[in-house]
């Protein structure tokens, strides 16, 4: 009894629940009733090949595609169908795009600070002030994307990386419970890579976190849970070693080419 206690304890709460979720465009689904769930606190990978509905799975989530059937559940209690793309940005659903969408004339402090979490209404923009508790969040912001060093270097001549690195902590100052991030390592180098996959581990404890991701190898050393999504729907879920040992995914996912190959490419 004192074991299924302590199982019971360990067990953390759901944040986002899809249910039999189907995005439709026309006769063409590009999601069909695909099942997902990540809990509090989880670094969740999406995996698949082009096409397999990974980043419109995102799109539906945030708000930017409509879902056709099926339920999207966050917290346990709100229905995303019923919200709109800035209601759900409050709600906690913080989204980073493949390409750096930063502001590349501010200084990187100054990018933080407007995306800050605060009430942007023209009037209380144009007459606040900043706080010194405001302050301490941006700079512990910088810290924890390794940018302390450049706060007051303008963000146009940031690298690739560091630019990537600059939007996830944009996002993260609007504090969300749930981050999504489509391909973060694309175009870096190794030691970007590296440097990317440690910051991921740091903000998961602070939040739960999706990311779409082609890269197997960054999967593979980073990922505590991964989803394989194929023709829009669930192939299968499960930690690393589980996915690598999986027939289906090495049928569908990385085509028929021999049992040691597929397993080596994974």
């Amino acid at each position: 009894m004192k074991n299924v206690k302590n199982l019971q304890i360990e067990k953390k709460p759901v944040i986002l629940q899809s249910d039999k979720l189907s995005v439709r465009f026309g006769g063409f689904y590009a999601i069909k009733e695909f099942d997902f769930s990540i809990p509090h606190g989880e670094l969740h990978f999406l995996i698949g090949p082009n096409g397999a509905g990974k980043t419109t799975f995102l799109d539906a989530v945030c708000g930017k595609t409509k879902y056709s059937e099926g339920t999207l559940m966050f917290n346990g209690t709100t229905n995303l169908a019923k919200l709109k793309e800035y209601e759900i940005v409050r709600e906690g659903i913080g989204r980073k795009f493949q390409a750096p969408s930063i502001f590349p004339f501010l200084t990187v402090f100054d990018n933080l600070e407007l995306a800050m979490k605060q009430d942007k209404r023209v009037i209380p923009v144009l007459f606040s002030r900043m706080k010194a508790s405001d302050k301490a969040k941006i700079d512990e912001m910088l810290s924890l994307i390794g940018l302390k060093e450049q706060k007051n270097v303008v963000a146009k001549t940031l690298s690739h990386g560091q630019k990537q690195w600059l939007e996830i902590g944009m996002v993260m100052m609007q504090e969300p419970n749930l981050l999504m991030l489509d391909e973060p390592i694309a175009g870096m180098t190794e030691e970007e890579e590296e440097k990317t996959g440690e910051l991921l581990l740091e903000l998961k404890k602070r939040c739960s976190i999706i990311v779409v991701e082609h890269d197997m190898d960054f999967v593979r050393k980073f990922a505590e849970k991964v989803t394989v999504m194929h023709g829009g729907q669930l192939l299968c879920d499960g930690t690393m070693e589980e996915i690598q040992r999986n027939e289906r995914v090495m049928e569908v996912y990385l085509g028929k080419k021999g049992e040691q190959a597929n397993a080596k490419a994974l």
